[in-house]
């Protein structure tokens, strides 16, 4: 994937490789799966971005890999554009590893995105691997009233089309975002991230991949 695209070209691959997105149940939880947080982080005043992806096995999310991308961002921000900006940086943590994940939770979204390909999506396709996208905000859609129990969660729909679920993963927590990205589907992405976030909003596989980028921005910045 090439960060050289202007924003109009971009949206048109974006449309093309989302006819290629596909859904299924994921993989059932069993001892040794590999599963990985994705995350990326910028400096406030350069260009130069960090990614990290780490590697945990599960069921103790013991660490067993971290695949770490660093590099200038050339990609404007544009809303809905995210994966242009941050894809080069995780294609470079995803060579990075030496143990390659199951699946992968990735913080931004999956097809709950206007164009049915977020950064999630986007990354599952290009790396052929099972991913989930999970945000922290709502990109698009609108769903029911939540309770506040954990694990109370509502369809997440937009013009009618199911694109995802706003789940809570804590009591009395605002809900995360979850959307299936490719080789995925709304009942895996939802059951996934609730077994992964353990007392926290967030997946620990994400909380790792965060703490992770944050260190190498700071240990960039001396």
């Amino acid at each position: 994937m090439t960060n050289r695209l202007s924003p109009s070209d971009a949206i048109a691959l974006q449309k093309r490789l989302a006819t290629q997105i596909r859904s299924k149940p994921l993989i059932e939880p069993e001892a040794g799966l590999l599963i990985a947080g994705a995350d990326c982080s910028y400096q406030k005043v350069a260009t130069q971005g960090f990614a990290a992806l780490v590697v945990c096995r599960w069921p103790d999310l013991a660490i067993v890999d971290i695949g770490r991308g660093v590099g200038e961002v050339s990609f404007p921000y544009v809303p809905g554009l995210l994966s242009f900006r941050e894809l080069p940086l995780l294609n470079e943590a995803w060579d990075d590893l030496t143990q390659k994940p199951d699946l992968v939770v990735v913080d931004g979204q999956g097809i709950a995105h206007p164009r049915r390909l977020g950064l999630a999506a986007h990354a599952g396709l290009e790396w052929k691997t099972p991913s989930i996208g999970c945000a922290k905000s709502l990109l698009i859609g609108e769903h029911g009233t939540l309770r506040e129990k954990r694990g109370s969660r509502a369809a997440l729909r937009d013009r009618g089309e199911r694109i995802g679920t706003a789940l809570r993963t804590r009591a009395g927590v605002k809900p995360v975002y979850v959307s299936p990205g490719h080789l995925c589907d709304f009942d895996s992405s939802a059951a996934w991230t609730l077994r992964l976030a353990k007392g926290f909003r967030l997946p620990e596989v994400i909380r790792m991949a965060h703490a992770e980028v944050n260190r190498m921005r700071r240990a960039s910045e001396g």
